[in-house]
């Protein structure tokens, strides 16, 4: 099945036309960086975002029955302004006479605290139990727990207008997304997922493990991280369960995060994907995770031929197939010392941490970059000094982190005060105000709102934080 391309085709008919580009934008489609000619605005033809009732609303409609949604809405401003518009209109269905609150596993990005601030919710965390604690970016949580936290607001007179889950996280970790949409339609409530690093699930060879086919009520995937689509390319997925269903109602929501110049550039790389997609995708998909399977056993023998009692490339069948997650203490080293190590095979990674070292792959990666890979984990294994030693048990941080969180004014007042940028180390006691975390992982360790524990410190010093903006006194 081969999908048309409206987007594309009327761009490369305009840009063929020889027409004078007596409007935007300043460029008129002369080559300076070479694809000028191919980036327009809303002229007459070309429809517009968020009014869509010509060829946007074609090419979103062949992408909804790619993905097998109720509706799929394209975004040119990444997953973020997916995640505001997903959460404004679960808000619309919040409800009345109790200040809005959002249950939220706490691995969120902070794309979920500007929400918040925007859209002046709470936010009740969910952390993960204390034997699956351990990573800034995993927050695994089960249906049993769930169904506690919900029934504890329950017995508060709160009722949550959405449960918020990240999955898959940075680290390649899924939440058993069937489970836990299960528990949210026993209690009415719609489960909202950040799907951003995980678009391609939907077109596994063996079934979808997308989280709209498993029972999500709306969701944001990235294109752009693990499909074909430029930098800013995103999805909003409605199923039936999603509390909005109305178009001009989410075009709204879109509209209120987004710029009113959306780019065209963004609009046909989404439109062509959809034709690549039907063709043959998920047998080169299912190429891809076959030859990640081959080169996760291959490290691992390689780790175990230099001394390692750790798995070097992390190998759980519950985990998203194209992460590829290196355990660096496997090796003795920090997951920091670990990408640094690569970078001298000419090879960049996705993330790394004070453990972990995260690579992206997808079917477009060319053979070389398996073959680079494993040549440069075999070289720095040879130049282990010895066999790695087993690191000590980290204390249990986050555990602690969990019990010292806590707000002391909502997330609105804390982004919106006065504030001042301060060393880390000295922020103990402080409310933190705006988050301060880089991207990746855009996972803040303390919350807006909430005042810097002792736990916090360590966590801060862990993962390299060395400012913080707080409330200033």
């Amino acid at each position: 099945m081969s999908m048309t391309t409206p987007i594309v085709d009327f761009v490369r008919s305009y840009a063929k036309s020889g027409t004078s580009r007596l409007h935007m934008p300043g460029h008129k489609g002369q080559k300076l960086l070479g694809f000028e000619d191919a980036d327009i605005t809303e002229i007459k033809g070309a429809d517009e975002l968020y009014e869509a009732e010509g060829i946007i609303a074609e090419s979103e409609a062949n992408a909804t029955k790619l993905f097998g949604t109720a509706h799929t809405y394209y975004s040119t401003e990444g997953s973020s302004q997916c995640i505001r518009a997903m959460l404004c209109l679960a808000l619309q269905a919040a409800p009345a006479g109790q200040r809005p609150v959002l249950l939220a596993a706490r691995n969120a990005h902070k794309a979920l605290l500007y929400a918040a601030a925007l859209l002046d919710f709470d936010i009740e965390w969910l952390w993960p139990a204390p034997e699956a604690a351990g990573a800034l970016c995993s927050c695994p949580v089960t249906a049993g727990q769930l169904e506690q936290a919900l029934e504890r607001l329950s017995g508060q007179g709160r009722t949550p207008f959405g449960v918020y889950v990240t999955s898959p996280d940075y680290l390649g970790g899924m939440q058993d997304i069937a489970a836990l949409s299960k528990v949210c339609d026993a209690h009415g409530v719609p489960l909202l997922v950040d799907n951003a690093h995980g678009a391609y699930l939907n077109f596994l060879v063996g079934g979808s493990k997308h989280p709209m086919a498993l029972g999500a009520a709306m969701c944001c995937d990235s294109g752009h991280k693990t499909l074909p689509v430029l930098t800013g390319g995103a999805y909003l997925h409605l199923s039936l369960k999603a509390p909005v269903q109305d178009e001009t109602a989410v075009r709204n929501a879109l509209a209120l995060f987004g710029s009113t110049s959306p780019s065209y550039l963004i609009l046909q790389s989404l439109d062509r994907c959809n034709r690549y997609l039907s063709e043959g995708y998920p047998l080169r998909l299912y190429s891809c995770c076959g030859q990640l399977t081959r080169l996760r056993r291959v490290l691992n023998e390689a780790a175990a031929a230099a001394g390692s009692k750790l798995l070097l490339a992390v190998d759980d069948p519950a985990r998203e197939p194209l992460k590829l997650t290196l355990d660096a203490a496997a090796l003795g080293l920090t997951g920091t010392a670990l990408a640094e190590a690569l970078r001298k095979y000419a090879i960049e990674c996705e993330y790394a941490d004070p453990r972990y070292v995260v690579l992206m792959f997808t079917p477009e990666n060319p053979a070389q970059d398996y073959d680079r890979l494993e040549e440069a984990v075999a070289a720095v294994c040879a130049a282990l000094p010895g066999v790695p030693e087993c690191p000590e048990p980290e204390g249990d941080t986050f555990t602690a982190l969990a019990a010292e969180a806590g707000p002391v004014c909502s997330v609105r007042a804390a982004v919106f005060a006065p504030q001042q940028t301060i060393p880390a180390a000295e922020a103990l006691g402080r409310v933190c105000a705006m988050p301060t975390v880089s991207c990746p992982p855009a996972i803040p360790i303390v919350v807006s709102g909430e005042r810097v524990s002792p736990a916090a410190i360590e966590l801060f010093a862990r993962y390299h934080v060395e400012t913080v903006a707080v409330i200033r006194e």
